[in-house]
């Protein structure tokens, strides 16, 4: 199996960032606790109040596909659907 690697970064516009910010550390919280995350960070950017920047791996595909399945059932779904996603997926490493 190979390590799936996410990088990049989101943009939340001014009326989602007080969710963003109430759910966000929640859902690192969980995400870091996932069967197969090795890194889980996301970080807002303090230069751009509306950037956070986002840096994922997991073991393997199956491990980023059962997170990205939690995450889709979760309250962080709800609040980070408007995000402006700007990532590159990378796999086989």
């Amino acid at each position: 199996m190979s390590k799936v690697t996410l990088k990049g970064y989101v943009i939340a516009s001014d009326e989602d960032l007080p969710g963003i910010r109430a759910e966000l550390p929640r859902h690192i919280e969980l995400t870091r606790q996932e069967d197969g995350c090795l890194v889980f960070e996301v970080v807002q950017d303090p230069n751009d109040k509306h950037r956070f920047n986002v840096y994922e791996e997991f073991i393997d595909k199956a491990a980023f596909e059962a997170h990205q399945n939690r995450a889709k059932a979760s309250s962080w779904w709800a609040v980070s659907r408007n995000l402006e996603k700007h990532y590159r997926i990378m796999d086989g490493f």
